[in-house]
């Protein structure tokens, strides 16, 4: 089941982006980016429609997705 994002209290959405952007274990190249600055390119994604989140009824489990 899709979340909309503007339905998540403001807070809880930074610390949903925050959970994720520190599990994910991403590479980002040369350059490191800071926490702010992945919590922010997440939050865009999901404001431009890119990515969406995700709470899966039968693993009982929330994530962001990103749609292709």
């Amino acid at each position: 089941m899709i979340i909309p994002w503007q339905d998540l209290d403001p807070k809880t959405l930074t610390n949903l982006i925050e959970y994720f952007v520190l599990r994910e274990g991403t590479d980002y190249g040369c350059q490191e980016k800071s926490l702010q600055e992945k919590v922010n390119d997440v939050k865009l994604q999901l404001v431009n429609g890119s990515a969406v989140i995700y709470w899966s009824e039968l693993h009982e489990t929330v994530d962001i997705k990103r749609l292709k």
